[in-house]
């Protein structure tokens, strides 16, 4: 009798908590709309653009306790992803529509089967598969299909768009059948949960500091903010002693983005799928849209065309390892970011205690002015080279 006393009260309780739960999503959903129809009916121009950029920071900072509620507990609350081990060189996920043709295009790249049939929400769950291709190992992820309203939480958008978070590039599938504001609907998703597409981080800096108020610096003679609006904004924050410098010209949302600090910024694909079912015409004016790349999944067409895109997007380098009087290994090639791909991140991808045994490399390849050129750990290698470790006696 204990015994199932105490279970009816803990479900009571995880009740409860789930239903106060989903009235502060409720709220903070109603606050958002009234932000939006008020940034709608208002004007932009200099005179506003005070008001707009305070708005955009209430919508922030409402945007984030969507994502993270401070009430309740469980339920995935704080839009934890679909549970898929991170393996390979990089990762990429699919993300579209439902029916647009996802699971078929896994299927093609990958050989992984992922069920696919003429009704609507097929997958259910994150499909992984696996692309090799120039010596890299792809982790592909089939992302069930989102809804308009997907970072709001419907369906299982919020999952989706975590576990997108997560990826090093994005694919997001179309229909081209279908109409193209599904493009700007998915981006606007994507965006709600802090994903920026196809952007370079703002050069923003923002430090906070205890007295001397807000001091504005840019290099640019006439930016699109003033002081008046990154006040304004950080008000909203209640910081009202900061130091902002920045190194070009920018919205208020960069400015939001950088106060946030929790916006990743990631390069994206468009697939149009289904190519096949349109004209030749129409195909020439999408395949000169940027960031494109027309296929037909059912026929198999330019399928070699979409994984050199991906290849080219993830921007990856292959270093080659020598033994020492030994052949490279040309089958197995340890491939980085080509934004960090010095000696020492070579070495801790080997393994982690070898940069404590290192004495310095011996480098083949294009970063070499002579070869063997002996290199410390600063070194920036390049696509193809062939490294030698030199251990410490």
């Amino acid at each position: 009798l204990i015994f199932f006393s105490n279970c009816r009260l803990f479900f009571q309780g995880a009740r409860q908590a789930r239903s106060d739960l989903v009235q502060i999503i409720m709220s903070v959903l109603s606050k958002i709309a009234e932000i939006e129809a008020e940034m709608a009916r208002t004007q932009k121009n200099k005179a506003t653009a005070g008001h707009l950029g305070m708005l955009k920071a209430k919508l922030a900072k409402l945007r984030r306790e969507l994502i993270e509620p401070s009430g309740g507990g469980g339920g995935g609350a704080k839009g934890d992803g679909f549970e898929v081990n991170k393996v390979g060189d990089a990762r990429v996920g699919m993300v579209g529509f439902p029916s647009v043709g996802k699971s078929t295009l896994l299927t093609k790249l990958t050989g992984t089967f992922s069920e696919a049939a003429s009704y609507e929400f097929t997958t259910l769950t994150c499909v992984p598969g696996m692309i090799r291709y120039k010596g890299a190992k792809i982790q592909l992820l089939d992302l069930p299909g989102i809804i308009e309203g997907a970072k709001d939480g419907k369906g299982r958008g919020r999952q989706v768009i975590a576990t997108a978070r997560t990826c090093n590039l994005i694919i997001i599938v179309l229909d081209c059948l279908k109409p193209i504001t599904h493009k700007r609907l998915i981006e606007h998703e994507l965006e709600g949960f802090g994903i920026r597409l196809n952007k370079k981080p703002p050069e923003i800096t923002y430090k906070k500091k205890d007295k001397g108020g807000i001091n504005f610096t840019t290099t640019v003679a006439d930016p699109k903010v003033d002081l008046d609006t990154i006040k304004r904004v950080l008000g909203e924050y209640r910081v009202h002693n900061a130091d902002i410098h920045m190194r070009g010209d920018y919205e208020v949302d960069d400015i939001v983005d950088v106060i946030e600090g929790r916006c990743i910024y990631i390069p994206c694909i468009y697939a149009i799928n289904k190519i096949d079912q349109i004209t030749l015409e129409e195909l020439n004016v999408m395949s000169r849209l940027p960031h494109y790349c027309p296929v037909s999944s059912f026929h198999e067409w330019n399928m070699d065309g979409l994984v050199e895109m991906v290849w080219k997007y993830l921007d990856l380098t292959r270093v080659y390892t020598k033994p020492k009087g030994r052949l490279p290994d040309w089958q197995d090639p340890v491939v980085m970011p080509s934004d960090r791909c010095t000696v020492e991140y070579f070495c801790n991808k080997l393994h982690k205690a070898m940069i404590k045994q290192f004495k310095y490399a011996l480098v083949w390849g294009a970063s070499a002015k002579h070869r063997p050129q002996r290199v410390g750990k600063e070194h920036m290698l390049q696509d193809e080279d062939i490294v030698q470790i030199v251990k410490k006696v």
